[in-house]
């Protein structure tokens, strides 16, 4: 991080000096809340990660707000792609199995693919989704055009993105709207062969809920890179489940994410010295 500070042209310096603040510990908030009780003087604070569900309490009007929102949409997309191929083939079942079993699986190819959330990870996986021929709709904030989506939907209508769907990636903010998004009676909606992907925060899904969906085959499988809770517990019934597929958070390693975070640090060090706008501003009334 330092280096990136440097190579956009900035200068590390104690806090009491700086007019902007890298922060580079996502899991201690306090430590950016104590802080920032003698920081009025920072016009900008960097966060590290798109998900900011930790420090929303802190987000104010008062300085420039920023986070990683698309720093790491490319590798997450790739997982989400991987994981849906994954699990619609039926790979992870395959992979446990001891003996010869009857083939079974569906097709990636020409699917009814609906994504939650509007982002980066977004923009990249329907790029990514392209040779498949998918049909694709997606569920956002704000309707807008996305490139390569046949169907946009305000977020009020994304039960009815769950109908229908052979694909269901989740793929969107933390929020107190969001949270429990996916629940029982979602699932009931959902095809009987439908695959749900999660790529944001376990906390979208009420974890035992889909426990029930899983076991009683409402859904056809669930692929999850975060769960709630997180660090998943060993004893827990997910990870016995053949319809399930559990990745542990890995949707960018560090090996992905140093040279990625250090572009963007680099790029918004840089903006900020010209008086230009910031990359991945967070909005204070959406909450990130």
């Amino acid at each position: 991080m330092a280096d990136a500070i440097t190579a956009g042209g900035g200068h590390v310096v104690p806090v009491a000096e700086a007019e902007g603040l890298v922060w580079g510990a996502p899991r201690e908030p306090h430590a950016l809340e104590e802080l920032m009780l003698d920081a009025d003087h920072l016009e900008w604070v960097q966060l590290p990660f798109a998900g900011i569900e930790q420090f929303v309490h802190l987000i104010d009007d008062d300085r420039l707000w920023t986070c990683g929102k698309g720093v790491y949409a490319e590798p997450v997309a790739e997982l989400a792609l991987a994981l849906a191929l994954a699990g619609l083939r039926g790979v992870a079942d395959f992979a446990r199995a001891t003996e010869w079993t009857r083939p079974r699986g569906r097709n990636l190819l020409g699917a009814n693919v609906t994504i939650l959330g509007g982002g980066g990870i977004t923009e990249s996986l329907i790029r990514l989704l392209g040779p498949f021929g998918c049909r694709i709709t997606v569920v956002r904030n704000r309707v807008q055009e996305m490139d390569g989506a046949d169907e946009v939907l305000e977020a009020d209508r994304y039960i009815d993105a769950l109908v229908g769907a052979d694909l269901v990636v989740v793929a969107l903010a933390l929020t107190p709207e969001t949270e429990g998004m996916l629940s029982r009676n979602e699932f009931e909606l959902m095809e009987d062969h439908a695959w749900v992907v999660n790529v944001a925060r376990g906390r979208h899904i009420v974890t035992d809920d889909l426990v029930w969906a899983l076991e009683n085959n409402v859904i056809g499988g669930a692929a999850l890179d975060v769960t709630h809770p997180e660090p998943l517990p060993a004893d827990h019934p997910l990870w016995t489940m053949p319809n399930c597929i559990i990745t542990p958070h890995v949707g960018n390693t560090p090996e992905m994410a140093v040279p990625l975070l250090s572009e963007r640090i680099a790029a918004n060090v840089r903006r900020f010295g010209h008086g230009e706008e910031l990359i991945g501003p967070i909005d204070t009334d959406l909450g990130y």
